[in-house]
C-alpha cells in the first residue's frame, strides 16, 4: 500500500522543483544579458544573476532546515519558459522589439517564481518552519521587486522603442 503523502512531502517536492528552476535560470541570465540591447536591461539581468546565486544558497539552507539534501527535480514549466525566451532571442535578434520580448520572457520566469515562493512560504508557515519562512520571504520580495523593475523598463523604454520601429 502506498504511503499517504503529506504537506511535508509536497513542500519538499516543490522545493526541489524551484531549486532546479533557479539553477536553470542561473544559466539563462547571462545569455539574456548578452542579448539585451539597452544597458539598463543588461545591468538588470546581471544584477538578478547575483540575486539568484543568493537565492540558490537560501534554498540550500531550507533543505538543511528540513534535513534533506539539496537536489533538484526537473521542472518542465521553467524549461518551457526558458525555451520561449531563447526563441524570442533568436527570432527578434537585432530588432527594436528584442528588449520588449526579453522583458516579457523574464517576467514569465518571475511570475512562476513568485507563485512558487508564495506557496512555499505559506506551506512553511503551516508546517511551523519559521526560519524557512524568513528565507523564502526574502526571495519572494526580491522576485517581486525584479518583476516591478522589469515592468518599469518595459513601460518607460522597451515597449515604446518596439512600437516606434
Amino acid at each position: 500500500m502506498a504511503k499517504e503523502k503529506t504537506l511535508e512531502d509536497l513542500f519538499h517536492d516543490t522545493l526541489k522543483d524551484i531549486y532546479f528552476a533557479e539553477r536553470q535560470i542561473l544559466r539563462a541570465l547571462p545569455k539574456m544579458a548578452r542579448a539585451a540591447q539597452s544597458p539598463e536591461l543588461k545591468k538588470g539581468f546581471e544584477k538578478h544573476r547575483e540575486e539568484t546565486e543568493a537565492q540558490v544558497e537560501r534554498l540550500q539552507q531550507v533543505f538543511e532546515l528540513i534535513g534533506k539534501r539539496a537536489q533538484g527535480k526537473t521542472c518542465e514549466a521553467i524549461q518551457g519558459i526558458i525555451a520561449e525566451g531563447e526563441e524570442i532571442m533568436e527570432e527578434f535578434k537585432g530588432t527594436a522589439a528584442l528588449d520588449a520580448g526579453l522583458i516579457s520572457a523574464a517576467q514569465a520566469v518571475e511570475h512562476y517564481e513568485i507563485a512558487r515562493y508564495g506557496t512555499l512560504k505559506t506551506w512553511a508557515a503551516t508546517l511551523g518552519l519559521k526560519d524557512a519562512v524568513g528565507l523564502l520571504d526574502q526571495t519572494l520580495r526580491e522576485e517581486t521587486a525584479t518583476d516591478k523593475t522589469l515592468s518599469q523598463l518595459a513601460t518607460t523604454a522597451a515597449n515604446q522603442k518596439a512600437k516606434a520601429a
